[in-house]
């Protein structure tokens, strides 16, 4: 968790559970057609209907900005504007506790930083706003709210990408760990001469896992954090070692 917040700019929207609405002085919201969000031409002909979905008064009320990849603009600071980030403010219910649990281990998955209790932040990319979308929904059906921001921060960045950083590097840290484990069990297989069908198995199923462990770290660091290198590394030699091993085992 971060010191203290970092100053971010956002548009002015406020979303309590299923209402969107302006916050108090900030004026009407200006709404831009950008693929797939709602103008207010098609919003009156939907509201006519029954009106929209809070997703898509959601989507209207933030704004899309540039149209995104999943890896934030590396030219963005060059155009004098900074990557973007996103934010989940939520509140759930205290009772029953597994609520926060739960919500608080889908936030991890995500590879998403709190910046302070409730408050938590993405690098802005499609995938990342599709998983915070779906966290949104499940906290609402929850009985508790939920507003996602689109914003970038006027002060305080380096402290917020730093602890984007160190999250990442945390797992990846883990993975270099695990992969530790797994070189000595496959050097304890050669002091005791075993050398079976069975360990070979095991281990390659082991491997199989630190590696689809390791791409999906990979996957959701969009900012590149230092600690990828050693982690991809010694999951190289993890590969050397089973593949002596299982020389071994077929010789």
């Amino acid at each position: 968790m971060l010191a203290s917040i970092t100053t971010v700019r956002t548009r002015s929207v406020t979303t309590v559970g299923a209402a969107t609405r302006p916050a108090p002085g900030a004026g009407a919201p200006t709404v831009r057609e950008t693929g797939g969000v709602a103008t207010r031409a098609n919003r009156s002909a939907a509201a006519g209907k029954g009106g929209l979905d809070d997703d898509a008064v959601l989507a209207e009320a933030v704004d899309t900005g540039a149209a995104k990849t999943d890896v934030p603009d590396p030219a963005a600071k060059a155009r004098g504007r900074r990557p973007g980030w996103l934010l989940l403010i939520y509140r759930v219910p205290s009772e029953p506790t597994r609520l926060r649990a739960s919500v608080w281990r889908r936030v991890r998955g995500l590879g998403a930083i709190y910046l302070q209790s409730s408050t938590a932040a993405l690098p802005d990319t499609r995938a990342n706003e599709r998983g915070f979308r779906a966290l949104r929904r499940s906290i609402l059906e929850m009985n508790g709210t939920a507003v996602l921001l689109r914003c970038q921060t006027i002060a305080g960045e380096a402290g917020v990408v730093a602890a984007f950083h160190a999250a990442r590097n945390d797992e990846y840290d883990e993975i270099v760990d695990r992969a530790r484990d797994f070189l000595s069990q496959v050097e304890k297989e050669y002091e005791a001469v075993h050398f079976t069908y069975a360990e070979l198995e095991e281990n390659e199923v082991d491997l199989t896992k630190l590696q689809n462990w390791l791409a999906k770290v990979r996957q959701r660091d969009t900012l590149g954090a230092a600690g990828y290198a050693a982690a991809a590394e010694i999951l190289v030699e993890c590969e050397h070692s089973l593949e002596e091993y299982a020389a071994q085992v077929y010789a």
